[in-house]
């Protein structure tokens, strides 16, 4: 299903989340090296720390002295109108899509202002029911996070999205950091599109390329997937991101799994273009030895060798019982000129 007019297949969007460490200038080199790996997108997070949070918020994890509060942390992530603007205009002439993450109406109606291409809602704000709803009026395309929500929740959601103006797209997502093989639950994604009939991604947290490329292999419409520029970074994201040079892996391996998708394979018309491979590889039924016109022939006469192009090795039983019409000698592959 088509979320962006010209992106054919998979949407590949690169999520900097608070990567960027509250710096505008890192940001802009986050759209840079996104770009230069050739992801479709660049998704950001909108803070604004008053409109979102209190100071009794807890810290998923401390992983900083700077910042007193998870408050302190948000408000310390926040980026202003203005350079809003700059990042969705950077994006714009890179050839990125702008998308990001709203956790306030303040924050959806600072996007409004500044234009995105899309709506990613976070998985902590698939039950902020009136927050998706002016998400939905707006008509820009949704991508819809699940990882912390149970089937009715979603639900509940997709309800409000299809009541919207744009399309939508639900992602199977697990909220833990990193993601390990036994929770990225690859087997939901088939059940979102079963369920609810509409375009489905992957939001990924492994910090690894497979979970990608497998979603892929799986037709997904978007794939979302955390970036770094370095592996030993700061950062409560950094444990489930992925490099650069991985994100152009994930590009490769993204169109290798489409190309192969839109090419389904017949196996007999395979075989047929493979046939002067098969005449060298396959086996035929050989003269075991050398064996003298009149011969009834019996296992012990025959054997299996390469090339292929005699009579094929299935037709031993067929062949054990008949008659040789002429000598033959060791090694010879039979054909049914050979036979009685």
């Amino acid at each position: 299903m088509t979320l962006f007019p010209g992106i054919e297949g998979c949407a590949v969007i690169a999520e900097v989340a608070q990567s960027h460490e509250g710096s505008l200038d890192a940001a802009h080199n986050y759209i840079d090296a996104i770009a230069g790996a050739g992801a479709h997108g660049v998704k950001f997070q909108t803070h604004i720390a008053a409109a979102e949070s209190t100071i009794h918020e807890p810290w998923r994890e401390k992983f900083n002295a700077q910042d007193e509060s998870r408050f302190d942390y948000w408000k310390r992530m926040e980026f202003s109108e203005m350079q809003w603007a700059e990042l969705r205009t950077h994006a714009a002439e890179s050839g990125l899509l702008f998308i990001s993450s709203p956790f306030s109406d303040e924050a959806v109606g600072l996007l409004e202002r500044v234009g995105v291409d899309a709506w990613k809602v976070a998985s902590g704000e698939v039950g902020t029911l009136p927050m998706l709803g002016k998400i939905a009026a707006t008509g820009n395309p949704v991508l819809l996070s699940t990882g912390m929500s149970p089937w009715t929740e979603i639900d509940a959601a997709v309800e409000i999205l299809r009541g919207g103006k744009g399309a939508f797209a639900v992602m199977q997502c697990t909220s833990v950091y990193p993601t390990s093989p036994e929770k990225t639950g690859l087997n939901v994604i088939p059940d979102l599109r079963r369920r609810y009939d509409c375009a489905v991604g992957l939001s990924d947290h492994s910090g690894v390329i497979y979970p990608a490329v497998a979603a892929a292999a799986e037709g997904i419409d978007v794939l979302e997937l955390h970036v770094t520029f370095d592996r030993d970074g700061s950062g409560p994201d950094v444990p489930a991101s992925i490099t650069f040079e991985e994100l152009s892996q994930v590009m490769e391996g993204v169109h290798f799994m489409e190309t192969a998708r839109r090419h389904p394979l017949d196996k007999n018309a395979q075989a047929r273009e493979l046939e002067d491979l098969r005449a060298i590889f396959n086996k035929s039924i050989v003269a075991a030895t050398d064996l003298a016109a009149g011969t009834v022939l019996a296992t012990e006469h025959l054997c299996l060798k390469k090339p292929g192009s005699g009579l094929p090795a299935a037709r031993l039983d067929e062949v054990t019982g008949r008659t040789l019409k002429q000598n033959v000698v060791k090694d010879t592959l039979l054909s049914e000129d050979d036979l009685s």
